[in-house]
């Protein structure tokens, strides 16, 4: 990657404004409807999935130059599209760049075993049963952080991974594991739900968050195998090109880049397709740096050892996180270090 220390602070508002432009455009809010065989969309606000910025890439390595990112669903060739259905070659005045990355999905888990820890620490499964009609279903996501306020502590994760998108109540169970993690429910429970951020389907949102109180004795502030202990509790701003770790309750440790400081996407959840706005892009090493059931995972820079994003969704090749200090205002807590 090309360096750099650009942070959201320093974007000039130039950039900003043909990004505004660009969201405006071309990433649809519309309901799209799911295409029930193979198929390709030409019409950019169904093939639009984000919209970004960063440097543009030339033959498959940055440049120095900054431009608005169209992130597709499928790249198409040129000479397959309409002309009122190619995306611009520049925007106000600033170049664009295409990167397909698939559907962006919030990242739940896929069945694979994860085992019980006490005391249960940060980058392990934590999840919450499913209640109603969905009861029976098994599910898992990944412990953050612990945070603190008021003199209690709490486990931080998303809202999909502890209050399932909005619908369950405060004081609702937290477990580690995960139940689809060989949970045994009886025994296994660290935490109450205690608040959490609407997701929005108006969007646009900012965060996937949620907090849990502990119970006593149950958890550890320890941060993360191969992470090791965070080294402040002061939130460190991201940065284009940034090197950051996680530790995940599917993939474990693994390495990436931030890629994109300030990009608007779509995400696929439960409730539908929401809006969310300023994330930050991460792009992994030699392996992807996440997969489903790393949602809720801290990200932290892996020099300072500081911490910067919350995963929350990602694609194939992509992971997507909310800016932590968005993460902790909104929820009105401080890190543990």
């Amino acid at each position: 990657m090309a360096k750099s220390d650009l942070t959201r602070a320093a974007i000039p508002q130039s950039l900003t404004e043909a990004k505004a432009s660009a969201v405006a455009a071309f990433l649809s809010t519309e309901s799209i409807p799911e295409l029930s065989a193979l198929a390709a969309r030409s019409d950019p606000k169904h093939n639009v999935v984000g919209v970004g910025l960063g440097h543009k890439m030339v033959r498959g390595k940055p440049t120095k130059e900054l431009c608005v990112r169209f992130y597709v669903e499928k790249k198409l060739p040129k000479a397959a599209l309409s002309r009122q259905h190619l995306l611009p070659d520049t925007v106000k005045g600033v170049p664009t760049d295409v990167i397909q990355s698939g559907i962006f999905r919030a990242f739940a888990a896929v069945p694979k075993e994860r085992t019980r820890i006490r005391p249960a620490r940060p980058g392990c499964s934590v999840g919450f049963a499913f209640t109603g009609a969905q009861a029976g279903t098994v599910m898992a996501g990944t412990f953050g952080a612990v945070v603190e306020a008021g003199g209690k502590r709490f486990i931080l994760s998303n809202n999909h991974v502890l209050a399932n998108e909005n619908t369950l109540p405060v004081g609702s169970t937290i477990f580690q594991p995960g139940l689809l993690d060989k949970n045994s429910p009886a025994s296994d429970a660290i935490a109450k739900l205690t608040r959490f951020i609407a997701l929005s389907v108006n969007g646009p949102n900012k965060v996937d968050c949620a907090i849990a109180e502990i119970a006593d004795g149950q958890v550890s502030a320890t941060v993360m195998p191969k992470v090791g202990k965070l080294k402040s509790n002061q939130p460190l701003p991201a940065a284009m090109s940034m090197k950051v770790m996680k530790t995940g309750r599917t993939t474990g440790f693994t390495t990436g880049t931030i890629n994109d400081l300030s990009a608007d996407v779509k995400v696929r959840y439960d409730l539908g397709s929401l809006t969310f706005s300023d994330q930050i892009i991460i792009v992994g090493g030699a392996k992807p740096f996440s997969d489903s059931g790393d949602s809720g995972s801290l990200i932290v820079e892996q020099t300072s050892k500081r911490a910067v994003g919350l995963l929350f969704a990602g694609s194939d090749q992509f992971t997507i996180a909310n800016h932590i200090e968005d993460v902790l205002g909104q929820l009105q807590v401080s890190l543990v270090a």
